[in-house]
């Protein structure tokens, strides 16, 4: 019997960046690379290596090498994404992260780590034969124990990109490993703020991790620090009501991510003293810095446009106009497409690999690593970008998400009428009791009334019409209740 020929698309392309994939590794090494920088040449400036390189040598790389806009065919993403060497190099990140983490903290407290670990494997006679001051006992300066601390900050930061890509994925291990890479950094509850809060919020004003337009990194920063622990702590104390739970249950997932940043922060005060906390901090704090300087330029000044659909209110569906992007190859290979930041909204379970640049997105400048050092200068920043968003909104500001302490000195010089609220097809609020099921239409989640779903609270048996109206689809928060395909006996 005669078979139909295989797709040429799908049978013949290759993903051309599959082994470039691979230099997102290089992140987690700096730790060992900075160390035997300093040990073999005895500069102090390789211990400053992490905002060297992320400041500094990537953007160059950009600039110089630019953009890459080719995407899969819609054939081979299926393939793609069920490809495992990728993923493979997303989970070998974290022991290279920790193992980089450790000795960096030993580095700190004590100084060169090499000569007792050598001693303790037995190999005491290759401290001789080693170059420079790699087999020396030494002891950092403090602004040589400052510099090693915020590198291994950076390192840290991009391990959060690690933990969102984990994050949004549904086997369960790859959620636990999410948490794992964020215990470095004590931002465990990005885990759940990240997936439940922003990218259901994004892109509107109630959103603590979306930047507005005027709004500087420096008075962003602590907005969004609090405002997004405020809403993770929210967002699963509702979890656990509904289960009926105390807010305090082990299994707030708040509160497990922070224990895991606990045992490992006092696993190095014992091991390493009460002296090494400030050095702890400190890096912690770089890394939700690091990543919170990449939450301010994703989504600055985007506003999504409330819409009508009958009695109920609420923001438009995300749409690749929200989210600013970029195809600069080196950051994007440094961030697992990261910046292909449109189409992860809208497809927030998709794997990274498998990312698709959009003709509708806005786009950067330049790549996120060079949109970072602009961000760190405010008035840079809003001479660059301001114009753009400006252009996005064809000139009419009041569509923007505009900080309200500029909002008047804004609209003043970008005069335009408002639009009015968007009235769409009525949707009933509520389904019937027929309904035996229902699907995401976005990333294909099904709730089940006969099964429930004990982790979101909904016992077996709950009727879809007792289902709050505000709840939104737990793998992509990207649909709520209203878009759901419900399917009846």
């Amino acid at each position: 019997m005669a078979t139909a020929p295989a797709d040429p698309d799908q049978t013949m392309w290759r993903d051309e960046k599959r082994y470039l994939w691979l230099i997102g590794l290089v992140v987690p090494s700096l730790a060992f690379v900075a160390f035997a920088g300093r040990a073999v040449t005895g500069w102090s400036w390789w211990l400053w290596l992490g905002p060297i390189i992320i400041l500094g040598v990537i953007p160059a790389i950009d600039l110089l090498v630019g953009r890459d806009r080719t995407n899969p065919p819609a054939e081979a993403v299926k393939a793609l994404e069920a490809d495992p060497y990728y993923r493979w190099i997303v989970y070998a990140y974290i022991p290279i992260q920790y193992l980089g983490f450790a000795a960096a903290m030993y580095l700190v407290a004590r100084g060169n780590p090499v000569p007792d670990a050598l001693h303790t494997l037995g190999l005491g006679a290759w401290l001789d034969h080693l170059p420079g001051a790699m087999g020396t006992p030494f002891e950092l300066s403090m602004i040589e124990r400052i510099g090693t601390s915020i590198s291994i900050g950076c390192v840290g930061g991009i391990a959060i990109n690690t933990a969102h890509e984990l994050g949004h994925k549904r086997p369960k291990h790859e959620r636990w490993l999410s948490k794992v890479a964020l215990a470095q950094s004590g931002y465990g509850h990005f885990y759940i703020e990240h997936n439940r809060g922003h990218h259901v919020r994004v892109a509107t004003p109630e959103d603590p991790a979306s930047s507005r337009l005027g709004e500087s990194f420096y008075a962003f920063w602590p907005r969004t620090v609090i405002g997004s622990l405020r809403s993770a702590w929210r967002l699963e104390a509702t979890r656990l009501r509904r289960r009926g739970k105390s807010v305090l249950h082990p299994s707030n997932d708040v509160l497990n991510a922070w224990a895991m940043t606990l045992v490992l922060w006092a696993a190095m005060i014992l091991w390493l003293g009460v002296g090494i906390l400030p050095y702890l901090l400190l890096q912690g704090v770089i890394g939700l810095s690091l990543l919170e300087v990449v939450n301010y330029l994703e989504h600055y000044g985007m506003r999504r446009t409330k819409v009508h659909h009958g009695d109920v209110e609420r923001y438009e569906r995300v749409l690749q106009s929200h989210s600013w992007n970029s195809n600069n190859i080196a950051t994007n290979v440094f961030l697992y497409h990261l910046q292909r930041h449109s189409d992860h909204h809208a497809n927030p379970t998709r794997r990274y690999q498998a990312l698709r640049d959009h003709e509708s997105a806005p786009v950067l400048p330049t790549g996120y690593a060079g949109m970072i050092v602009l961000a760190l200068v405010p008035p840079l920043w809003r001479r660059v970008m301001d114009p753009r968003v400006a252009a996005h909104f064809d000139g009419d500001l009041t569509r923007a998400n505009i900080d309200p302490r500029k909002r008047e000195s804004i609209l003043t010089t970008h005069a335009a009428d408002p639009r009015p609220v968007v009235s769409l097809a009525p949707v009933p609020t509520q389904a019937p009791d027929a309904v035996t099921a229902a699907t995401c239409p976005g990333c294909g989640y099904e709730y089940l009334v006969a099964t429930g779903d004990e982790h979101e609270g909904f016992a077996a048996g709950t009727a879809w019409a007792e289902i709050p109206a505000d709840w939104t689809c737990p793998d992509c928060g990207v649909r709520d209740k209203l878009d759901f395909v419900l399917q009846s006996a």
